[in-house]
């Protein structure tokens, strides 16, 4: 019989996961799988457990948000040779990689998908030593995923992060950097950088997203200028929120296989919405079509969900898209540095 390692992240979308477990388990066990489930504690658990156990299963599906699918994809690349196909059912609060593979935020209908599936390899990002599934940033915009509360979050869904961008203007700084992204170059003072490879980013749409390949080997890149005066400003916040970003001389934007950006002072980064580490010098690979996710992508699935509510399966909103709400039971240092 085949072995199915089920990772679960209690802490996200918790109320949504408890009450479909149990058919979620049914799906998996009449599609042939002997399932082991397996409870995350803290910080960077599903890796671990990849790390050290996933050899011996033949699919590891993990539910939670977008930091768990970061965290167990972490796993996925460090796992040695062999590589087992990796599930995703997504239960947190804007699951932008869910949108971006069509999988279901219902996680019943996510189940199905996967059993029903094939494996479809996708780009993974890397940056220096880590890996991301869908954005590596830094600047003004990049701690909204994480410093949103889960309260904003519950009753107003993703547009809780306009609200919060909206808050951190007048705390934005710029960073002088050199970036070299397959052979351009630009210079200057920059207040946000996104290295992407997906549809949407904390919800909104990506400008121009009908060009994205989350298999072609290139991220999207986008860089945005400091202003020079308040007018600036408004412009960049409103291009920026209407994704209407288009022949405006305060972006740049080209795609990239490699990227590499030099700066005097650290930049704090920010992967799939979790904090990265800060570095001077920083180089990012893509890794064309480094991991297999098992999903039907043509599956006739119902997915009609309203801003309030990210997870149909309950009508209780999910608590958060990763293991950031460890930190409200855990002493963090109890997990290290990198946890913030």
């Amino acid at each position: 019989m085949k072995k199915l390692l089920f990772i679960i992240n209690p802490k996200a979308g918790k109320s949504a996961i408890k009450n479909d477990l149990f058919d979620i388990i049914i799906i998996f066990s009449e599609a042939g799988y002997e399932v082991v489930t397996y409870m995350t504690t803290g910080p960077d658990d599903a890796e671990r457990k990849v790390i050290e156990d996933g050899v011996n299963y033949d699919l590891i599906v993990c539910a939670g948000g977008d930091g768990t699918l970061e965290n167990t994809v972490c796993g996925y690349m460090n796992m040695g040779d062999k590589k087992v196909p990796i599930g995703y059912i997504p239960v947190g609060t804007t699951n932008d990689f869910a949108r971006s593979m069509k999988i279901s935020r219902k996680p019943v209908e996510a189940a199905k998908q996967i059993v029903s599936g094939s494996e479809t390899f996708i780009d993974v990002g890397r940056l220096e030593d880590k890996f991301f599934i869908y954005i590596a940033a830094f600047g003004m915009f990049t701690d909204i995923s994480y410093s949103t509360k889960q309260s904003l979050k519950k009753v107003m869904g993703h547009s809780a992060y306009v609200v919060e961008a909206i808050k951190s203007i007048a705390n934005f700084k710029s960073y002088k950097i050199k970036a070299e992204m397959d052979g351009t170059v630009i210079t200057g003072d920059y207040i946000y950088a996104m290295i992407t490879n997906s549809f949407s980013v904390a919800g909104f749409k990506i400008r121009g997203t009908k060009h994205v390949i989350l298999d072609d080997g290139k991220f999207d890149c986008l860089f945005i200028k400091m202003p020079q005066n308040v007018s600036e400003l408004q412009q960049i916040v409103s291009a920026y929120l209407a994704n209407d970003i288009e022949d405006s001389e305060l972006f740049f934007e080209c795609k990239a296989s490699k990227v590499t950006i030099e700066c005097e002072e650290p930049i704090p980064w920010t992967l799939d919405g979790e904090f990265g580490g800060e570095y001077n010098n920083v180089t990012i690979i893509n890794d064309k079509q480094a991991i297999g996710l098992w999903t039907d992508q043509n599956s006739d699935f119902d997915d009609s969900f309203t801003e309030t509510d990210e997870s149909a399966a309950t009508d209780d909103a999910p608590t958060d898209e990763s293991h950031m709400d460890y930190d409200n039971n855990y002493d963090v240092e109890e997990f290290g540095d990198g946890w913030k």
